[in-house]
């Protein structure tokens, strides 16, 4: 969101310190200097009654004109500092006043929230300082704009997506799918940021073919994450991604606790549209924060049995600890396969989750080279792995419509022609015109010889004889 600041300051060499420091920010917006306390009243009185008059819904549009902080500074006159903050605060209840002042003590800041400051910034200015009060002050703006009427469609505080990934257990392919979802975010022109909560195996770095000193647990100690801070410790790789990786020595992740995630994807949501979080397979407190947090929690397990009873251990672990609901998750199958015996609808029937429409099928070959050379960045976009992974992307709508068929020139697109279908083109006759050989009289659809499904009829004696198989998606579940 773009930040629009009026500072107020009468002095001029004042005035352009504290310009010159806020076009350094972020999304910042800042307008010229006011020079007294009547030229900041009465430029915020224009701006409210000019958008009001023009504008049908007059008082939403005022408030949406007026800028979301105001800086005052100690020296500004003819009307006192703190008078003048009071006066703003009861005619514009919307802008978020900060204090600029070379007394920072506790009874000038006690004096100044009394009077409805929303912070304080000391002098000589710094950077680092002044970014965190102006963005804290913008956040409770818009708050405050959403309950007033205006920018309706505005969110308070971090506004960016929450996505998390998290394994069944180790090796099932979460950190494939966290990168590669969080690339697909990234090719649709959305910022992303990918952080690995996976605090004691993390692989992120590896799969990127990234080094870099700065990770997660540099920010654990800091109690205002600033804009300057969260940029020295997230990488910007060279695909666009932010990388905010675990650390190199497993047993620093001990120190990111609860509270610590919690601020670190606030501040990250503040600043990315997209925030992807690699959670491992084990549950800490960081992770299970993330967890609770996330607009969307996706659980990756691969078709086989001691897979899915993790799966449904770890759902059951969340519902304990009241960190997230079954329904409300999303598990992925990977490495499905025709020949599985365990399909979604038996995992969806375990964990009693709801499992994606897109599954990851099992093509290690494809993967392995990127793996080996740490830059599965590099996949083919022909591989069938990618395709699934873009495509479940679009199912969870990181990326749009078109951005999600990037790509998917692949087998779902296009039916294969094998057996009767191609002796009927073979012979001059188009492919579904229902002038070849169809197939046999009686024949049930979805069979071998019939409309192949995607996974084909199972194998067995069992199922080519129309009986359940071992684990059949009807029948019940049970853990041995």
């Amino acid at each position: 969101m773009t930040i629009r600041i009026l500072p107020a300051v009468g002095d001029p060499d004042a005035a352009r310190a504290v310009s010159a420091l806020l076009s350094q920010l972020p999304d910042a917006e800042p307008a010229p200097a006011v020079a007294d306390s009547t030229a900041l009243l009465d430029a915020l009185a224009a701006a409210a009654q000019g958008a009001g008059a023009q504008a049908p819904a007059g008082p939403a549009a005022a408030v949406e004109a007026l800028p979301e902080v105001v800086l005052v500074h100690e020296r500004i006159g003819p009307t006192p500092a703190l008078e003048l903050i009071r006066e703003v605060a009861l005619r514009f209840p919307a802008v978020g006043v900060v204090l600029i002042t070379a007394d920072a003590g506790p009874a000038l800041f006690s004096a100044a929230m009394d009077a409805g400051a929303r912070g304080i910034v000391g002098l000589p200015l710094g950077y680092d300082e002044l970014a965190a009060r102006v963005q804290a002050a913008a956040q409770w703006s818009a708050g405050v704009r959403v309950h007033l009427g205006g920018n309706p469609d505005a969110a308070p505080g971090p506004s960016g997506t929450l996505v998390t990934v998290t394994g069944a257990k180790g090796g099932v392919g979460t950190t494939v799918t966290a990168v590669h979802l969080a690339l697909a975010a990234r090719a649709a022109g959305r910022s992303v940021a990918l952080v690995d909560l996976d605090l004691q195996s993390g692989d992120v770095a590896s799969y990127l073919d990234v080094q870099f000193r700065r990770s997660v647990v540099d920010l654990a100690g800091i109690s205002d994450i600033s804009v300057r801070v969260l940029q020295d410790a997230v990488h910007d790789h060279h695909t666009g991604l932010g990388l905010l990786l675990a650390p190199e020595e497993g047993e620093r992740g001990e120190e990111v606790d609860d509270r610590a995630a919690r601020q670190i994807i606030g501040a990250l949501r503040s600043r990315y549209e997209v925030v992807l979080v690699d959670c491992g397979s084990q549950m800490q407190s960081a992770n299970a924060a993330a967890v609770e947090l996330a607009d969307v929690a996706l659980l990756v397990t691969t078709p086989d049995v001691v897979a899915v009873r993790a799966a449904k251990r770890q759902v059951r672990l969340w519902d304990r600890l009241q960190i997230r609901k079954a329904e409300e998750t999303t598990t992925v199958v990977n490495r499905l396969t025709r020949n599985t015996e365990i399909q979604p609808p038996l995992v969806a029937k375990a964990t009693g989750t709801q499992v994606a429409r897109t599954h990851v099928p099992a093509a290690f070959k494809e993967l392995q080279p990127c793996v080996d050379a740490g830059r599965m960045q590099d996949l083919d976009g022909r591989s069938t792995v990618k395709q699934a992974l873009w495509a479940l992307a679009g199912e969870l709508g990181l990326v749009d419509a078109p951005a999600a068929r990037q790509g998917r020139g692949s087998h779902r697109a296009r039916p294969s022609l094998t057996g009767r279908r191609r002796k009927a083109i073979a012979a001059g006759a188009a492919p579904g015109s229902g002038t070849g050989p169809g197939p046999a009289p009686g024949a049930v659809p979805g069979s071998a010889a019939g409309s192949g499904s995607r996974f084909g009829a199972r194998r067995g004696s069992a199922a080519a004889a129309g009986g359940p198989g071992p684990f059949d998606p009807a029948g019940p579940y049970e853990e041995g």
